[in-house]
């Protein structure tokens, strides 16, 4: 009953851990955008919301007229020029990056009394002119810097090199930003490369002014539509969907793996109870003789569960408080600060893990005390401890057969797809319906794989071998559900491993056949290429090309009428050679033509356009041209797919300077025989911005490996707690096996059975039925996996790999997993005096 009560605090513990954990995190953001939010805020209105990094490696701006013009608005206390940019990297002495390893940005901007709301300076001034910068604590903290260090700020406009004269200390909860401040000037003029320009005007509302009113109050003055006017409530609620989706996602993510754990929960649960149930028959059968009719019986067990899953739950709920503050401190070390001052606990928190964890128990344990209401008085006459049924049920057999059999045949309709949309409700289908057949025929399953498995594992150790595989065989239902709970983790284990490695696979092999380019440079936080580390590259003498790859927006008119607006991929001709893309029609070359342009298939197809036809294209803040169709691409694979692409001559004639991206990467190529030599020359070249990768094939694909690894490896430490929960099941099944057999033990003691061949033949029951559930679940996952990999192949992954090391390494640990589960009730059997197990009722 403990275990059973641990495996349900688990499993409240993750629900309720994930929800304090995300609603902090919630509360976190809010209040640092309530903090930092102005009055009204008046920006551009081209300006990227959140923290989407201007393509142009600078944000738009307002002319310093306007803060003069908001000033004089009715309603207004104040106005304030404000400068903010996250197209910058700063780096300190050692060139080493000071920005945050969490994915959050790096900020520069100008020190203002906008950011008194949430920073004091605890350290040092304010920066007084182009040689000094403020830095925050926690990145001078987390970087060892201190006041007198020099950092280097790196943007389009060039390097910035400045000595810190301050420390600014957030007051309310930095989630983990880099933060750097100039003086107005310095910032107008570095950051923006505009003196006299702002991102954003931060205003005030005088004394008993509503925001709504000072708001309107500006637009009369400066324009309704001329500029961005937001609210201090809308400013925060902009922010906060663009971090809230992120959190949406995360938080769902891992419910859905707390609701793997409640599943597995139920096995262990359901487990518990049949065998609790059968061991309390003949107790059962004298309350049923002395006058409890089947309801009161059923009633007894129900609100037994009831109570275990009460206790579980309350417990689980202050794990889950305990998991988030663990989370937390855990984010903190990789740089996410989050105080547990913080710390959210809304009332429905506690109220749904209790009652999730409470149902499950009660559901789970529902059968077994159905089973316990149909006991007859005349059980009282029978012993106590009965094995059960040894034969899994005709109509459960059957029902699995149809379950399993219909669930492979929408596996084979989703991998016949000839589209992903269909195909993927096919594979959810038939991934529900085999995982529901496997559970139901279990019991059918055991008695024959059970058998293939002890010839194997269990037969060298001869007659304790034996004994082992005839208990694991005893109860084909108790087996099948006790191996049902690992088969689910290793499952999706074994799915995952399939996918991940066919996306590696594929996206290499599509490397070795599509890209030309001996080197590829990007930067890991989408800060585009700025240009002092392109000159750099161009600099390099052992390198045959250098190719600048950017994306303009465009409305493209075809000659059906239909417009759609989208990216045209700008690059060099040199992009020909760089990725070798299979054509329709026409030659990719041809398409860095004057006016020309080249479109992808299925563009083609869909608007029947063909090579010579004509498109009205109209850049974004830029000319209206028609350009001519020079070649159609294939569509197939994955890189690039859909591209159209024109020169960068024809993106720069079309569009204004100040408005023309920069590229986000870059490609090169190395004179022939300088391979090694340009690779270490592009190295050193590029050594001064540690914000961009270099990478030639074989960085590229062992960057690709990790990442996916790393992602796996999250996945698995999450499936981790219901393969715990799994594990647990296991333990209990043994545990509870063990009592349910004390006299058969006994009796087979006193004819000669000794203690170490009694632990060793419940360790290999342990084993058997660990390696039975390994071997359905990994199976089962891998079919799913390659049903999954034929629905990617539609969008261009085609390789399927099976990554045999992982799956033989999980089978091996399953049966570590089942030594483990034995231990204590092998301990415990043990330990049993003869005489009393023999004559224990």
């Amino acid at each position: 009953m403990a275990l059973s009560a641990v495996a349900v605090m688990l499993s409240v513990a993750f629900v309720c851990g994930t929800l304090v954990f995300t609603d902090t995190m919630n509360t976190t953001f809010d209040k640092l955008f309530a903090v930092t939010s102005s009055d009204v805020t008046v920006s551009p209105k081209a300006a990227k919301s959140g923290e989407e990094i201007p393509d142009r490696g600078k944000p738009e701006t307002l002319d310093a007229s306007v803060v003069e013009q908001v000033a004089k608005a009715e309603g207004v206390a104040g106005a304030e020029g404000a400068v903010l940019s996250m197209s910058v990297t700063v780096v300190n002495s050692k060139n080493e990056n000071m920005g945050s390893t969490t994915g959050a940005p790096t900020i520069a901007g100008n020190w203002n009394d906008n950011e008194l709301k949430s920073m004091k300076i605890t350290s040092g001034h304010a920066p007084r002119g182009p040689t000094e910068v403020m830095v925050d604590a926690d990145t001078a903290q987390k970087h060892h810097l201190g006041l007198g260090d020099e950092l280097r700020t790196i943007a389009v406009t060039g390097d910035l090199r400045a000595r810190i004269s301050g420390i600014a200390t957030f007051t309310v909860t930095n989630p983990g930003a880099a933060i750097v401040y100039f003086d107005t000037p310095t910032a107008q003029q570095h950051l923006l490369g505009a003196p006299g320009a702002f991102t954003h005007v931060n205003v005030t509302a005088k004394d008993g002014v509503g925001d709504e009113q000072l708001k309107q109050s500006i637009a009369s003055a400066v324009g309704a539509d001329t500029y961005k006017l937001q609210t201090a409530k809308e400013a925060a609620d902009a922010n906060r969907e663009d971090v809230g989706s992120f959190l949406d996602v995360m938080k769902y993510v891992m419910l859905g793996f707390a609701g793997i754990a409640f599943l597995v929960g139920i096995f262990l649960i359901f487990n518990t109870f049949s065998m609790l149930v059968a061991q309390r028959t003949r107790e059962i059968g004298l309350m049923r003789a002395i006058g409890a009719d089947s309801g009161q019986v059923l009633k007894s067990v129900v609100v037994e569960a009831f109570l275990l899953g009460v206790v579980g739950s309350v417990l689980g709920v202050g794990a889950g408080v305990g998991l988030a503050v663990g989370l937390m401190e855990l984010m903190g070390q990789m740089g996410m600060h989050l105080s547990t001052d913080d710390l959210t606990v809304v009332w429905t928190t506690p109220v749904v893990g209790v009652f999730l964890g409470v149902v499950v128990t009660v559901v789970a344990a529902f059968v077994p005390a159905r089973r316990a209401g149909k006991v007859s008085p005349m059980a009282a006459l029978r012993e106590a401890g009965t094995p059960g049924d040894k034969k899994a049920g005709v109509i459960r057999a059957v029902l699995g057969l149809v379950l399993t059999g219909i669930g492979g045949a929408a596996l084979y309709l989703a991998s016949a797809a000839d589209e992903a949309g269909p195909g993927s409700l096919w594979l959810g289908l038939g991934v529900v319906l085999t995982l529901i057949g496997f559970i139901v025929i279990g019991p059918l399953l055991a008695a024959g794989v059970v058998r293939v498995l002890s010839g194997v594992v269990l037969r060298p150790f001869g007659s304790v071998g034996r004994l082992a595989e005839r208990n694991a065989l005893r109860n084909p239902r108790r087996t099948g559900a006790t191996a049902a709970a690992l088969m689910i983790g290793l499952a999706l284990v074994a799915c995952l491993s399939v996918v991940g490695s066919s996306m590696v696979a594929s996206a290499t092999d599509e490397l070795d056949q599509s890209v030309g380019a001996d080197y590829m440079i990007a930067s890991q936080t989408q800060q585009p290429v700025m240009p002092q580390a392109e000159q750099a590259l161009k600099s390099v003498r052992d390198l045959d090309h250098v190719t600048a790859y950017r994306q303009v927006e465009a409305t493209l008119t075809a000659p059906d009428g239909s417009t759609e607006t989208e990216g045209l991929g700008a690059t060099d001709p040199t992009y020909a050679q760089d990725i070798r893309r299979k054509m329709i029609a026409g030659e990719h070359a041809a398409a860095y033509g004057k006016d020309s342009i080249s479109v992808g298939s299925e563009y083609a197809a869909k608007h029947g356009v063909k090579v010579g036809d004509e498109l009205k294209v109209a850049f974004t803040g830029g000319n209206t041209v028609r350009l001519r169709v020079a070649a159609i691409t294939s569509d197939e694979g994955n890189l690039d797919k859909g591209m159209k692409y024109i020169s960068t001559a024809v993106a720069e004639a079309n569009v204004p300077a100040d408005r023309m991206p920069r590229p986000f990467m870059l490609l090169a190529g190395a004179k022939e025989g300088q391979s090694d030599a340009a690779y270490a020359a592009v190295k050193a070249a590029l050594a001064e911005y540690p914000q961009y990768q270099v990478q030639n094939r074989a960085d590229y694909k062992k960057s690709l490996k990790d990442q996916v690894g790393q992602l796996l490896n999250m996945v698995y430490g999450l499936l981790a707690l219901a393969i715990i929960v799994a594990v647990l099941g296991v333990v209990n099944t043994l545990a509870l096996s063990v009592v349910e057999r004390t006299r058969e033990i006994g009796l087979m003691r006193a004819i000669g059975l000794s203690r170490r061949q009694l632990r060793r033949m419940i360790r290999l029951e342990s084993v058997v039925i660990a390696l039975f559930g390994a071997l359905l679940g990994l199976g089962l996952g891998m079919g799913w996996g390659a049903t999954a990999q034929q629905l990617l192949a539609l969008e261009g992954l085609k390789v399927l790999e099976i990554p045999w090391p992982t799956i033989l390494g999980v089978f091996a640990a399953s049966a570590f997993v089942g030594l483990f589960a034995a231990l204590v009730p092998a301990f415990r059997a043990g330990r049993m005096n003869v005489l009393n197990a023999i004559a224990s009722e």
